[in-house]
C-alpha cells in the first residue's frame, strides 16, 4: 500500500467513523440547540484538538502506554468516567431546576462572572475526549495499520490525524447549522431542560459504561 492508497483508506474509514453517533456528537449537539452556535464549535474545537493530541502522542510512541500498562489504562479510565459522571450530573441538575431570575441591574455583571469561572466549552470538549483512554488505545492500534513501509512515521501518523481533525470539525459545522433554523423553538425553556436531561443522561450512562469497562 503506497501513501495515496493509504490516504484514502484511511479518509474513508475516518469518515464513517466521524458521522457515528457517539458521545462527541451528542455534546455538540446539545451545546448547539441550548447554548448556541458559537459555544458547540467551541466543544467541537476541543475535541477535535483532543484527536489531535492522540494522535501526537500515539505517533510518538506514547499512547502506547495504554495499550500495554493496565494501570495507566484504568487510572486514566476513572479520571475519565469521573469526569463524564460530572459534566452529565451538571446538565440533568440544570433540567431538573428552573433557569433563575437574574436580578437586573447585576445581569451584565452575573455573565461576565459565568465567562470567567465557568469552564468554557473548548475544555469540556478537549477533556471529554482526552479522558477516555479508549481513544488513545484507538489510535495506538489504528493509525499504524494505515502507514506504508518506507514513509517518516511520525509526520505521516500526524497528517492522518490532521485529516481525522478536520474531518470532524466539518462535522460538527453541519450538526451546528442544522439547529440553526430550529432556533426559536430551542428556546423554549421547557425543551432546553429536556435537551439538557436527555444528554446529561447519556453522559452519565457514558461515565458508568466507561467506569465499569475492563480492559481485556
Amino acid at each position: 500500500m503506497d501513501a495515496v492508497a493509504a490516504l484514502t483508506a484511511f479518509s474513508l474509514v475516518a469518515g464513517l467513523l466521524t458521522i457515528t453517533p457517539g458521545l462527541d456528537t451528542a455534546l455538540v449537539l446539545r451545546t448547539a440547540t441550548v447554548e448556541g452556535a458559537k459555544q458547540a464549535m467551541a466543544a467541537g474545537t476541543g475535541i477535535v484538538a483532543g484527536v489531535l493530541t492522540w494522535g501526537f502522542l500515539a505517533a510518538l510512541g506514547l499512547g502506547a502506554i495504554l495499550s500495554v500498562s493496565q494501570l495507566a489504562f484504568q487510572m486514566l479510565q476513572g479520571v475519565g468516567a469521573a469526569y463524564l459522571l460530572w459534566l452529565g450530573g451538571q446538565m440533568i441538575r440544570s433540567a431538573m431546576v428552573a433557569e433563575p431570575k437574574l436580578p437586573p441591574p447585576a445581569d451584565a455583571a452575573f455573565v461576565g462572572y459565568r465567562r470567567r469561572f465557568l469552564p468554557g466549552w473548548f475544555w469540556r470538549g478537549f477533556l471529554t475526549n482526552m479522558l477516555n483512554p479508549k481513544v488513545g488505545v484507538f489510535y495506538v492500534s489504528f493509525l499504524p495499520q494505515f502507514i506504508p513501509a518506507g514513509v517518516p512515521v511520525v509526520p505521516f501518523s500526524l497528517a492522518l490525524a490532521a485529516i481525522h481533525a478536520t474531518m470532524g470539525l466539518a462535522w460538527f459545522a453541519a450538526l451546528t447549522a442544522a439547529t440553526r433554523p430550529l432556533g426559536r423553538l430551542l428556546v423554549r425553556p421547557g425543551l432546553v431542560r429536556a435537551i439538557d436531561g436527555a444528554t446529561g443522561a447519556a453522559l452519565v450512562a457514558f461515565g458508568v459504561t466507561l467506569a465499569l469497562d475492563r480492559k481485556g
